[in-house]
């Protein structure tokens, strides 16, 4: 088999710091190593912060949250919601 073929595995905590929830798994994303931080086994891995996961998704959590995509909403009325119908006002018809 050739070398430097598969990633590295390894073990990264995934925290969902508007839900503080944290999570240990494998993976073999690259996170940042200057964001470590202690587990419960007291050994240090790299951390991972996520915007959304179960314990904070309105799905699993059963409750409605509103939850801004980076200003999507005002963008799109800034866009469109200024725009006013025009009418088109037709002639009758002469015979």
């Amino acid at each position: 088999m050739k070398k430097e073929t598969h990633p590295e595995y390894r073990f990264v905590v995934f925290e969902d710091a508007s839900a503080e929830y944290r999570f240990l798994t494998r993976t073999t994303m690259n996170p940042d190593p200057s964001k470590n931080t202690v587990w419960e086994d007291g050994q240090t891995y790299p951390c991972v912060q996520l915007d959304i996961s179960n314990a904070s998704h309105p799905f699993f959590t059963g409750q409605m949250k509103i939850i801004d995509s980076a200003g999507r909403v005002e963008r799109f009325n800034k866009r469109y919601g200024t725009r006013k119908k025009t009418v088109v006002k037709k002639e009758p018809v002469q015979k």
